[in-house]
């Protein structure tokens, strides 16, 4: 209660507030008595942010401010008045981009060097930015003896070359956020989740929550280029949180509840719904990859307690069965 209470008085800004992670993270900062500048893109729907306890109009502690992460000014005006910035807006599309640079590799890093531009300019004690495990994996090279960890940066070539243009843009948009940090002084934290699981707050299909629901419906993609592990996103959330609050924290966390197989995944989701036609994967998903089942362990070491992966399952599928994503 008393940290509610002390934490009533900051406002923080969260931008690509009505997506996925969002979502929940403009739900729990609510929950824990902030006030909150929530940035969604121009017309999008944030019907669902007003729905949250403390999140209608008559409360006071939830402001909408409509900006395109491209447009500089827009996104100052969201972020004035803040004492921190929790940047979460990033592109991510179901379908393969048509033109990259366009959709996903100029917002990625523009916006995030606008961002981070307005923080320096109203003094914003710390950012927290929304990275993922796609700025982490996939890296080849990495050797098989050796989990996965935060030292690890995707292969852009790599990726660049197989078409795989998120990891790219999650890559450089963290790249020049460490950057700009480091040029101008500035307290930055980075978070990066894994493949991202629960109840869907939004009224559309996120591409992690799809993951899930194309292994439901039989698809037999091995998700080589995007997979470590998975996270219920209320796990991210609180992360996410405790980044901003804890004064120790710096530079990037993994954020997964544990590293394996997508296989294994796989496996857990069949012993759970066995009525489904899920693909029993023969070979390794992701050859040479060394699991790890206290891989977050800079976040373990904070408090932060991981739900189980089968809860974080059982929450998705109803979900998506209730929003008709899943019959």
């Amino acid at each position: 209660m008393a940290a509610s209470v002390a934490a009533a008085k900051e406002v923080v800004c969260v931008t690509g507030a009505n997506g996925f992670i969002g979502s929940w993270l403009v739900r729990t900062l609510l929950d824990k008595g902030y006030a909150i500048h929530a940035s969604i893109f121009p017309g999008s729907d944030d019907s669902h942010l007003r729905s949250f306890p403390g999140g209608a109009t008559t409360d006071g502690r939830l402001s909408i401010y409509e900006a395109d992460i491209l447009d500089a000014d827009a996104v100052s005006r969201a972020v004035d008045g803040c004492s921190g910035v929790f940047h979460v807006a990033s592109p991510c599309t179901l379908e393969d981009p048509k033109n990259p640079e366009l959709e996903l590799l100029r917002p990625a890093v523009q916006g995030t060097l606008n961002v981070l531009e307005a923080s320096r300019k109203f003094k914003v004690r710390r950012v927290v930015i929304t990275s993922s495990i796609s700025a982490i994996v996939p890296n080849p090279s990495w050797p098989s003896t050796k989990p996965f960890d935060e030292s690890s940066w995707t292969d852009l070539d790599y990726c660049k070359s197989r078409q795989k243009w998120y990891p790219v843009s999650k890559t450089l948009a963290e790249k020049e956020a460490w950057d700009y940090a480091t040029r101008h002084g500035m307290d930055v934290v980075a978070i990066h989740p894994a493949t991202c699981l629960g109840p869907l707050l939004q009224s559309s299909l996120n591409a992690s929550c799809a993951v899930l629901q194309q292994l439901l419906q039989g698809s037999k993609e091995t998700q080589e280029y995007h997979w470590l592990g998975a996270v219920h996103v209320k796990d991210v959330a609180n992360a996410q949180v405790l980044l901003f609050e804890n004064p120790s924290s710096s530079g990037r966390y993994l954020c997964t509840n544990g590293i394996y197989q997508f296989r294994d995944f796989a496996e857990t989701v069949s012993k759970i719904y066995p009525d489904f036609p899920i693909d029993r994967f023969t070979e390794e998903t992701h050859p040479g990859m060394m699991g790890c089942k206290d891989a977050a362990k800079r976040l373990i070491e904070l408090g932060l307690v991981f739900t189980p992966i089968e809860d974080a399952i059982r929450d998705t599928v109803e979900s998506l069965k209730a929003k008709g994503f899943l019959r």
